[in-house]
């Protein structure tokens, strides 16, 4: 997983609330557990006018030039802000993967859904709460100024906006570790794998009937 320190990117302002994870990625692109190549089809109902199907080739679909992510320099962006509830309904770890793939490192909300928060830093993507006037200053600031670069740090839980505030987020100790040193669930076992084999290990000499050959 990557590890997330300080990011510095494009804004790309979702002004909705309550945008599931339908939504985000639809049900039809779910049969792949393979977390990449969802980038294509995030937000895929707003982001074009016709309807797509898993392996086929978006090249010849045609885009909303109406949805915000189509409209540059938000296509570029790496950091989304989104109004309250963000990532609810179903608990599918595909929005993450969506979002991931898609090239954003953070996200910027009032709210989210339990699950998708915590699926949000299994993977690497920084859910960031702010409140809601905050979060209002930096659609207005990014609304005015379309191409505006925040920086999100995570050392120092601050979103900082150039020559403007910086609001400072809350975070969990050890989810912020974890982030920080690009740890999934793998990697914070394998951190323990001497002492893994070592068990095992002791495990084989105290029963070895339970031991399959």
């Amino acid at each position: 997983m990557q590890a997330f320190t300080v990011h510095r990117g494009i804004a790309a302002p979702l002004d909705r609330a309550n945008v599931d994870t339908d939504a985000i990625i639809p049900k039809q692109y779910l049969k792949s557990i393979k977390r990449t190549g969802f980038g294509v089809n995030a937000f895929d109902d707003w982001r074009y006018l016709d309807p797509g199907q898993p392996d086929a080739d978006n090249a010849g679909r045609r885009p909303n030039p109406e949805f915000v992510l189509n409209k540059p320099p938000f296509d570029r962006a790496s950091i989304l802000l989104a109004r309250e509830n963000f990532g609810c309904g179903s608990s599918r770890e595909h929005a993450v993967w969506a979002l991931d793939d898609f090239g954003f490192r953070a996200v910027i909300a009032p709210s989210f859904a339990d699950i998708f928060f915590s699926n949000s830093f299994k993977n690497g993507l920084l859910p960031v709460v702010l409140g809601e006037k905050e979060v209002d200053e930096l659609f207005r600031r990014v609304q005015a100024d379309p191409g505006l670069e925040i920086e999100v740090d995570l050392q120092a839980q601050a979103v900082r906006v150039p020559g403007g505030p910086a609001f400072r987020f809350e975070i969990d100790a050890d989810r912020r570790r974890r982030l920080l040193e690009g740890l999934d669930d793998i990697a914070l076992t394998l951190q323990h794998a001497d002492q893994i084999r070592a068990y095992e290990e002791r495990r084989r000499q105290e029963a070895p009937w339970l031991i399959v050959a």
